[in-house]
């Protein structure tokens, strides 16, 4: 065996989260590099679905909206998320999707500026983003009365201006894996007068995000990456303390509500982050996210210690990389820089896609992003040096 097989098990060995692997179900005989796309199965979750769907839903029926405390899950949910993004409690909210929760942060951006009436009638959008995020913007810049400028984030400062009126950019690229810079971005937005709204969906769970410490005003997340909450498991919604009471949803619904059993023809809005909140939670997907968020309790598990691990796993990787692949066949596209990387690999080949495909039925499962690039995702809670090792050992034999 090579050196690096070898450094992998020292590096195990050593590893302070290597416990943690056993809180998942996976297959010892493959390798999941595709965290960032859809998280491992939680062990602890199969057996909380089953007592929700057989007790809460099966025995206690409607009881369990309060001897449950099903109703106050979307808050109660948001408080166990919001030291993993930074935020001290009552600022997130659980529920929707990502999508729906951009239209909400965006259109709500807008109107805490006062929006065109102001003067405020653009959007700078990050030209790379998710390309959903990029559909949502315009359509809330068409409720708003406001254009959309597609810009790099590394260009926001010189877009700023007194027009912009919100700011939606991605904390990590979702295709390169690059890491932006958040204090000094959502610095400049802020100086410019105007809102920042952040899409965490690649850095929640991986790395530190430092909502309040920054001055974040509002974001947006997913929970199936490396919260590991499950497929289509529900989003989040960070509302700054501050913005809470001028905060205006586009979506108003009984959820949100200042008496949603009120009945009311009329709407008012309820107090805090709560007025995020539009219909009926999906109680079976955010109780079986509340059991997959547990693992954050356990004494040996932090933010800290999940950024440190990630980015000696990425180090890893690169490493073997150079070692087992031939010279050339493919570019390293992910950032070399610590402070540039989040927690994933991306690499171009021409023939990416073929590979990916010859990879995953050899059983490291990555995944493909067109037209040319491979991403591996990294996630510390599960993966071991050993897992690295294997997996770039498999690459090097499907490019060569």
């Amino acid at each position: 065996m090579s050196d690096l097989y070898e450094r992998a098990r020292e590096l195990d060995a050593k590893d302070q989260l290597a416990g943690v692997r056993g809180d998942f179900v996976l297959d010892d005989e493959g390798v999941y590099l595709d965290g960032n796309s859809l998280g491992a199965l939680p062990a602890n979750v199969p057996g909380r679905v089953d007592d929700v769907v057989r007790r809460q839903w099966g025995e206690l029926r409607i009881r369990s909206w309060t001897e449950s405390g099903w109703w106050t899950a979307p808050e109660r949910i948001g408080d166990v998320i919001a030291p993993l993004v930074g935020a001290a409690s009552g600022q997130v909210v659980v529920g929707d999707s990502t999508s729906v929760n951009v239209f909400k942060a965006l259109v709500g951006a807008v109107r805490l500026v006062g929006g065109p009436e102001a003067g405020r009638d653009e959007i700078l959008v990050d030209a790379a983003t998710f390309p959903t995020d990029g559909y949502i913007a315009a359509s809330a810049a068409r409720m708003t009365g406001c254009a959309v400028r597609a810009v790099e984030p590394g260009e926001v400062r010189g877009a700023l201006s007194s027009r912009t009126a919100a700011v939606l950019l991605n904390h990590v690229d979702y295709r390169s894996g690059r890491l932006h810079d958040l204090p000094s971005l959502t610095a400049a937005i802020r100086a410019a007068g105007a809102v920042s709204v952040w899409d965490l969906c690649h850095s929640a769970g991986a790395l530190p995000v430092g909502l309040d410490a920054h001055g974040v005003d509002l974001a947006v997340g997913c929970t199936y990456k490396f919260l590991n909450g499950g497929p289509g498991s529900p989003a989040y919604l960070y509302v700054r303390r501050e913005h809470q009471a001028a905060f205006d949803s586009p979506l108003p619904g009984w959820n949100s509500h200042a008496e949603p059993f009120g009945m009311r023809s009329e709407y008012e809005a309820a107090d805090g982050v709560v007025r995020g909140r539009v219909g009926t939670p999906d109680i079976l997907s955010m109780l079986a996210l509340e059991a997959a968020l547990e693992v954050w309790s356990r004494p040996d598990v932090s933010v800290d210690a999940v950024r440190a691990k990630s980015l000696a796993l990425t180090d890893f990787f690169l490493e073997c990389v150079e070692a087992y692949v031939p010279g050339g066949r493919v570019e390293v596209v992910t950032p070399g820089a610590h402070g540039e990387r989040g927690s994933q690999v991306a690499l171009r080949c021409a023939d990416a896609g073929d590979v990916m495909g010859r990879l995953i039925a050899a059983g490291v499962v990555g995944d493909f992003r067109a037209p040319d690039v491979l991403r591996f995702g990294f996630t510390p809670l599960y993966l071991s040096f050993a897992d690295v090792e294997r997996a770039a050992r498999g690459l090097a034999r499907e490019l060569g």
